[in-house]
Parts: structure tokens; C-alpha cells; sequence
């Protein structure tokens, strides 16, 4: 079923190396397959390449004979990929294929992400390569990893590994548009010990689950008005003041950069209450799908008693304090660019929720495009966890991309694409952290952009890509590196 999907697809070349990486397993920071997948393409096509201690490689690729003179342009994309599935779907990440369909004008996975961001990029880059009807000078094509959980590959990149004037990042998702900046990024995480309690033994299990939400990236569709599994659980238990319960599991969300999509809690509950339990969420699923009902429509709340034993349960003051954490905690857009219409600045995302052992850890990333807006509202979050006595762990973070209007490349790529497709582009920054923005650190005076073809649903089992948006997507690469030789 899996390869049937790109039969016949153009360009071929592209759509081979593509599927290779979705039949690759790569989690984050387990990308030791792919690795092996870049260097093998590299030593059957008889390039050179370099790797350092990160785990990153770099293929050198020679221009096109009578070409060697032009500047070097380095092709940028991470091998890596977000590792989400749906509830029943069986799959195993670090050791299975995926399964990929087409559906339409689009390609899929079944039940789990795709991984297009970012392999359809790094096979373009491959595709290139090898592609006899690519005009282009001398290419490095830089393949880091780790991107998706906190870009530690770009951040242990040394001077000296990549040598190009310009540089291609092919890690966007939006036909059309030449981005041109990003937001910087940021983790905070608070972490509290757990005060259990041994258990009434007239009470009686059962498992709350908030699920059918969108979620999608942290970043890109922040601003979408999706909703947060775990918030809508907080505010859901925060109605059962008058409830006798006690919770002995919680968790939510599975990665720091994307919303959550399902969250559930494990609780006990004396056996009286049970029918008006049943009674709040129903009124509460009503009120808040009446909430949602334009931009997450599919919330379901289930109710389903457990067949288990349960020794011990959280503490009603501890865990009214967990819940208090999770209701107060910031999740949204702070902050809209003043000058950009609709350009995100400043976000913060409550990601994660997860029993550990003993302590409780929860999960948050920020956002911003200015550095300040970054620190202050990473801060906010902080806070929260300070007043409630958790140990608070903030990430080191990377840089954003400032935007540069007078960029030689940008002028060029403009120029190109209203050579080929007459129409002018979009030029924008994205709510999102690229490694464009370390990479520029690392790099200075690296004249970069960053483009890509049509993918929804990024970092999230409805992760799709546009057939037709990656021919053009490959026609404009073409086009871009031909002219870059001039």
C-alpha cells in the first residue's frame, strides 16, 4: 500500500527519496537510521560528506560541469520528525515503517504523523543532487538532526562545517511564501513530588479521557483558537467541588511543540456521586463543543469505569494545587505583531502532563520573535509554577531570525518566482522556531530564506502534503539554484 501512494508521481526523483525516510523510523534524537540512510545516498552517488560529533552530516555535492565557480548554496533540512499517533493505532516508532496513502491531491499516514516536515525538504535537496536537468554550483547539503525537541543538532554545529554564501532552508510549510524570520523558543517545565494517600476501598474507578481535538503545531496554529486537551480536563475537574474523588494518574499531551490533543485522568470516586459526575460532563462537553464548535469541533469527553485495583491516590490538597497549576497556566497568543497583520509575536503552549514515578512533571514552551517578550512571559509561567512550590526548569532556548528585506537571496528567489509561475509571492516570518535562527548565530553574514510546499497538520496524526504543491515546490528549487549561478 505504502509505495503504490507515489507511483507515478512527479518529480520521481524527489518522491523516492521521500518515501525512504517514511519507510526509515527517525524519532527525535533516535535518528540513527536515517543518518545511515544520508550517508549511504551519499557514498552510492560517489559524494563526499562530513559528520560531526552532534550527529549531523553534510553531503557535498559538485556543481554542474562549468558551473564550479559559482557560490556554494547550502540545501538545509532535518532528518528527524515528530512521533504522533492516534489513540488505537498501533505503531511503534523506533523500529516500524509508516504507512503512507494518497488521498486525493494529498499524501498521508494512517493514524500516525507523516513526517513530511522535514523530509519531503531533505529529499528535494537529494533530488537535486542527482537530477541531470539541475543547473547548479557547487551545493552542500546540511542534514541535522533533533530539530523537533529542541534543536540541540543545528546547536552543536561548528564553524567551518558549512562554507556556502547562501543557504536554503526547506523546512516551511506554505506554497507560496518566502519566509524570511522566525520566533525564538523556550521550554519551562515544573516539576512537584506527589503526596499519596492509601485509598477508601468503597470507591470505585473510573477514567475521564478529553479527546477528538485538532491539535497541530505550537507555533504555526497557535493562533487557530484550538482546544488544549489539558485545559479543557482542568476546567472540567474544577467542577467537581462537590464530588468525593480522589486522582491517581493524570496525563496529557505527548511533545513540547505541539497542542494537545488528548488528555485523561485516572480517578476514584465514591459510588453516590457517580450519576452526578455523569451529569456534569455532559453539561460541560455541551457547553464547551458550543465554544469550539468553528475551530475544534470534534471534542468527545468519555466516562468509562475501570476494572483495576488501586493502592493509592494523590492527596485532595495536592492535587487541588496540581489543578490550579494547570487552570492558571497561560496557553494562547500573548501577543500580535504590531506591524504584521496577523503575525503572531510572543505565545506560550501547555503541552504536557505526565505522572513520573513519584513527582508530576508539567510540560510548557514559549514563543517569541523578540527576545524580551520571550524571557518575560517564560516568567509568567514560571510564576505559577513558583507559588505552587514546583521545582521550575527553563530550557536554554534558541535565537529568532531577524528579518532582512534588502537580502540578496530574497530578491533573487522573489525573481524567480514570478519568472515561473507569474504572480508575485508572500513574504512573511513564521510564529515557529527554525534553525535558520541559530544557524544566522552560528553564521554570520549567511544570506538565508526559507521556503517549502503545502503541509497541514504538522506534528499531528492529520499531518498531510500537497501533490501538487511539491512539483512546484521543486520547480521553484530548480529555478532558484540555476539562477544563483549567474
Amino acid at each position: 500500500m505504502s509505495h503504490s501512494a507515489i507511483e507515478g508521481l512527479k518529480p520521481e526523483l524527489l518522491w523516492e527519496h521521500f518515501y525512504k525516510f517514511t519507510q526509515t523510523p527517525r524519532p527525535s534524537k533516535k535518528e540513527e537510521k536515517a543518518r545511515e540512510l544520508v550517508k549511504k545516498f551519499a557514498e552510492e552517488n560517489n559524494f563526499k560528506f562530513d559528520e560531526d560529533l552532534a550527529g549531523n552530516i553534510v553531503v557535498h555535492v559538485p556543481a554542474t560541469p562549468g558551473y564550479e565557480n559559482a557560490p556554494t548554496v547550502v540545501i538545509q533540512g532535518h532528518i528527524d520528525m515528530v512521533c504522533e499517533k492516534n489513540k488505537g493505532t498501533e505503531h511503534d516508532f523506533e523500529n516500524d515503517p509508516l504507512k503512507i496513502k494518497r488521498e486525493g491531491d494529498w499524501i498521508t499516514a494512517e493514524g500516525t504523523t507523516l513526517g513530511a516536515d522535514n523530509a519531503i525538504g531533505v529529499a528535494a535537496g537529494m533530488a537535486a543532487a542527482l537530477d541531470p536537468e539541475a543547473v547548479h554550483g557547487p551545493m552542500e547539503l546540511l542534514c541535522t538532526v533533533d530539530e523537533e525537541t529542541g534543536m540541540t543538532g543545528v546547536s552543536g554545529l561548528q564553524p567551518g562545517f558549512i562554507k556556502g554564501k547562501y543557504l536554503l532552508n526547506l523546512d516551511s510549510e506554505e506554497d507560496g511564501v518566502f519566509y524570511v524570520g522566525c520566533a525564538g523558543g523556550q521550554d519551562t517545565v515544573g516539576v512537584m513530588e506527589i503526596d499519596w494517600r492509601n485509598n477508601h476501598r468503597d470507591m470505585v474507578p473510573y477514567e475521564i479521557m478529553v479527546t477528538g481535538l485538532k491539535g497541530g503545531h505550537s507555533g504555526l496554529d497557535i493562533h487557530q483558537g484550538r482546544g488544549n486537551a489539558i485545559k479543557i480536563l482542568a476546567y472540567l475537574l474544577n467542577r467537581f467541588e462537590s464530588i468525593k474523588y480522589r486522582v491517581f494518574d493524570i496525563s496529557g499531551g505527548s511533545l513540547r511543540n505541539a497542542i494537545p490533543r488528548e488528555a485523561e485522568v485516572k480517578l476514584i470516586i465514591d459510588p453516590d456521586d457517580i450519576h452526578h459526575v455523569e451529569q456534569i460532563i455532559e453539561e460541560f462537553e455541551e457547553e464547551m463543543k458550543l465554544e469550539l464548535k468553528v475551530t475544534d469541533p470534534g471534542l468527545k469527553i468519555k466516562f468509562t469505569k475501570l476494572d483495576t485495583e488501586v493502592e493509592k491516590s494523590m492527596r485532595k490538597k495536592f492535587f487541588k494545587t496540581i489543578l490550579n497549576v494547570l487552570t492558571a497556566i497561560p496557553h494562547g497568543v500573548i501577543a500580535y505583531n504590531p506591524e504584521i497583520d496577523g503575525l503572531v509575536d510572543t505565545s506560550t503552549n501547555l503541552a504536557t502532563v505526565k505522572v513520573d514515578g513519584n513527582v508530576i512533571r508539567i510540560g510548557t514552551s514559549q514563543r517569541s520573535s523578540i527576545e524580551s517578550a520571550k524571557t518575560n512571559v517564560t516568567l509568567s509561567v514560571a510564576s505559577v509554577f513558583s507559588l505552587a512550590g514546583a521545582e521550575v526548569k527553563i530550557g536554554d532556548g534558541y535565537p529568532g531570525w531577524t528579518p532582512n528585506m534588502d537580502s540578496e537571496l530574497l530578491k533573487t528567489c522573489k525573481g524567480v518566482y514570478k519568472e515561473l509561475f507569474g504572480a508575485e509571492p508572500e513574504i512573511k516570518a513564521i510564529h515557529a522556531g527554525l534553525e535558520t535562527g541559530l544557524l544566522g548565530a552560528k553564521y554570520p553574514g549567511l544570506d538565508m530564506i526559507s521556503f517549502g510546499p503545502t503541509i497541514q497538520g504538522a506534528h499531528s496524526p492529520d499531518e498531510r502534503v500537497s501533490i501538487p504543491d511539491v512539483e512546484k515546490f521543486y520547480t521553484l528549487l530548480k529555478g532558484v539554484l540555476k539562477e544563483l549561478t549567474k
